[in-house]
């Protein structure tokens, strides 16, 4: 049985379908990433799935229960952790952990114990006392992933999980989520972050305007996207309309061309004799070249054929789904 299942989803707010009949199964032990632009539907099908929200139409299971008729026992099965953090800055780690146990109804004794098994799963046993308003932004994600596996949840649904996130510490997150799945939780997270699904996920799933347009693992979405593609970049901007023809005579396809960095991008049929004849071409022609070379597509490559553009991410967070809860707040009442 799948750990995620959704048929026929419908959510309507007014005369906007944020929802239009998404269609979801995630199999357990597994990540999956919900791609796709700003107001496709993301939050929203996360937001049904994790009880916050009534479908207007259609079904969720999670774990196997339905997310409306048994809402309670989904809530049980279930983590969650939005954009914002739920924790309490004041408190250290531990105390935080040990609180939301408590809140769970656990015993002193048993709140505590399981505090010092998550700070030391999440690499945190070493922070003492320190107040949560002294951590990384890496630390502090990590102890809100903590704090959702506080009663051992079976599904985890992470939303945009490293926005605002410096690399080092998105590595760290990523750690701890290779880890959760490695023990068998199952994960559904949205992100803009391509790289971030190309790294974590066992299945991308597309959605735009509320439907699900494309899924699959991302070497076979990739594949979808074309096959090799050659990249050039002319040191001068007077050049690039000649460059642009030169590519375009071996290309298998229209060339793409971005004249603020002076790039052109194209599918190439086959690889080396094509990268050959461009080099050659272009010396002869005189054309100076930045930089030149083949590549595989990209999940970025991916988001434009399906999508009409490339994938911005928002640093703002995502555009709000609809008259629902504070997805803060939100997080906050399932955890606790």
């Amino acid at each position: 049985m799948p750990a995620i299942e959704a048929h026929d989803l419908i959510k309507q707010y007014g005369d906007k379908r944020a929802l239009d009949g998404f269609d979801l199964s995630v199999p357990a032990g597994t990540v999956c990433a919900l791609l796709g632009p700003n107001g496709a539907g993301k939050t929203t099908a996360v937001r049904i799935l994790a009880t916050l929200l009534r479908p207007d139409g259609g079904q969720g299971f999670v774990a196997g229960a339905d997310v409306v008729r048994q809402a309670h026992e989904v809530r049980s099965r279930i983590g969650l952790s939005g954009q914002e953090s739920a924790v309490d800055e004041i408190l250290s780690a531990r105390q935080n952990l040990v609180l939301f146990a408590r809140l769970n109804r656990m015993s002193k004794a048993d709140a505590r114990r399981r505090a010092d098994e998550l700070l030391t799963q999440f690499g945190l046993a070493d922070t003492g006392g320190k107040a949560i308003k002294h951590f990384s932004g890496g630390m502090r994600r990590r102890l809100d992933l903590a704090v959702t596996l506080i009663l051992r949840p079976r599904v985890l649904f992470l939303d945009e999980p490293t926005t605002g996130l410096d690399p080092r510490n998105r590595n760290e997150v990523w750690s701890a989520i290779r880890s959760l799945v490695a023990g068998g939780t199952t994960v559904l997270l949205t992100t803009q972050y391509l790289d971030e699904a190309d790294q974590l996920a066992d299945q991308i799933v597309v959605i735009d305007n509320g439907r699900v347009i494309a899924q699959g693992a991302p070497a076979a979405l990739k594949d979808q996207a074309g096959g090799d593609r050659l990249d050039v970049v002319v040191e001068a901007e007077r050049d690039l309309a000649a460059a642009a023809r030169i590519v375009a005579g071996v290309a298998s396809a229209a060339p793409e061309v971005d004249e603020e960095t002076r790039r052109i991008s194209a599918p190439v049929a086959q690889r080396v004799p094509a990268l050959t004849e461009v080099v050659r071409f272009l010396a002869d022609a005189g054309i100076e070249v930045a930089d030149i070379g083949l590549r595989r597509p990209t999940l970025d490559d991916v988001f434009l054929r399906l999508t009409g553009h490339r994938a911005e991410p928002n640093p703002g967070g995502p555009a709000p789904a609809g008259p629902s809860d504070d997805t803060t707040r939100a997080a906050q009442e399932v955890a606790a």
